[in-house]
């Protein structure tokens, strides 16, 4: 029995460990893609139009009709739904000539290359929300670990304030601005804390782990490359890019569809054949001079169009639907286009602001040492080292949330440029 206990609590021990362990950047990333609802989604509407695209040609092929008219005849024998009464009966028909209906194939095959197009736009949004969330949660969680240090010093110095009151050197007024630090830094912490706990619940949401096992990994995010500022490349971006050829590829769909619809004016012909096997009980042989058991017709079916408004009006329509659509198609391109250049250009901005931050808080830290220096020289009190090492804390915080907005930025520059999977997932 007491072989069986430890070899338990030994079977336990590792999985208690792995439930700490971080989740690296990767497979979150990874696991977001396998549980993303939205991805799933548009890979069944791209599953529709293929087979749509199959189902338009298809028009082309004999389809084949078995079934029976059985019937009761008295006197002369009626049709039923258009056919003879019949004990064995077999139909086929396909389209032969039909122009339009070319052009709906066509049409099928363009909204299947929007529908692929769609899905990888949706794959790159995945991505992106995966490795921003867990980029950001990384960030709070480290400027977590500074406020747990603001607070650690902001406590000090209000309790050294208190004493310098008590002792009068200090008027009352400066242990209030103390406890006002004090207040500040524990909302900053709250605040920090609520921000950790939406984002690790949103993880959870898009990897499909528990949300109390998500931790990040600072190690694992890899680097991101320099951004380039370079013009050519908003155009080659708004031609590559998923979501502007999505839109190209389903007007080009609707304006097919407007012309097939213009050609079904013209004349159309159909390949047509029938079987069926007869009975004397339906009193063929007493209308007929001859009675055949076995019969079977197989021709062509002509029909030309002479006067149809309906279809004419319904014409139209598709023609104002593919003119909305290419005009559709035309405002997303340019929309891209301009995002994608503010991207560019927001994160040189950001890069600058960056180096600022990263200076601020080299001199804040020198501000630490020379409040220590000071201290030991009897120049100056706890006092004014625990409120440095509150600035410099500051000036570390803002570093942290300048440098994620950059990254923020950067990430978006390489979906619009098609180098965000590459980056993410390492391919």
């Amino acid at each position: 029995m007491r072989t069986l206990l430890c070899a338990f609590f030994l079977f336990l021990i590792p999985a208690a460990f792995a439930q700490n362990e971080p989740l690296p950047f990767r497979r979150a990333i990874e696991l977001a893609l396998q549980h993303s609802s939205g991805l799933a989604a548009a890979i069944a509407d791209r599953e529709r139009a293929q087979h749509s695209v199959e189902e338009q040609k298809d028009q082309f092929i004999p389809q084949v009709v078995m079934g029976s008219g059985l019937a009761a005849t008295y006197g002369f024998p009626l049709s039923i739904e258009g056919a003879s009464p019949s004990i064995f009966n077999v139909n086929t028909q396909s389209m032969l000539l039909n122009l339009g209906q070319m052009d709906f194939i066509r049409s099928a095959k363009n909204e299947l290359n929007a529908a692929n197009f769609s899905a990888a736009d949706r794959r790159q949004q995945v991505i992106l929300d995966a490795a921003s969330a867990y980029s950001q949660l990384d960030t709070v969680s480290s400027a977590i670990n500074v406020t747990k240090q603001q607070l650690e010093s902001a406590e000090r110095a209000e309790k050294l304030v208190g004493d310098r009151v008590l002792e009068g050197v200090d008027a009352a007024v400066e242990l209030t601005k103390a406890k006002l630090t004090t207040a500040r830094v524990r909302m900053s912490a709250a605040n920090l804390q609520g921000a950790a706990d939406v984002l690790r619940m949103h993880l959870a949401a898009l990897t499909g782990l528990p949300a109390a096992q998500i931790i990040t990994s600072t190690e694992t995010i890899p680097s991101l490359p320099e951004a380039k500022q370079q013009d050519e490349i908003v155009a080659q971006a708004s031609e590559g890019n998923p979501a502007v050829r999505a839109a190209a590829e389903q007007a080009a769909a609707k304006e097919l569809k407007a012309r097939g619809e213009r050609k079904l004016r013209f004349p159309t012909i159909d390949l047509a054949g029938q079987y069926g096997l007869f009975s004397r009980y339906n009193n063929y042989d007493q209308y007929f001079n001859k009675f055949q058991r076995n019969n079977a017709t197989f021709g062509v079916n002509i029909r030309v169009p002479l006067f149809n408004p309906a279809g004419k009006a319904h014409a139209a329509a598709s023609e104002a639907d593919a003119l909305r659509a290419r005009k559709d198609a035309e405002l997303t391109k340019q929309q891209f286009s301009e995002g994608t250049l503010k991207l560019q250009r927001s994160i040189q901005q950001l890069a600058a602001a960056r180096e600022v931050s990263k200076l601020e808080h080299q001199l804040a830290r020198g501000d630490v040492e020379a409040a220590a220096a000071k201290i030991e020289a009897g120049s100056a009190s706890f006092k004014d080292q625990e409120a440095a090492r509150i600035a410099e804390d500051e000036k570390y915080m803002n570093f942290l949330n300048v440098s994620f907005s950059l990254d923020q930025a950067q990430m978006q520059l390489l979906k619009a440029t098609g180098g965000l999977e590459g980056w993410a997932l390492g391919k």
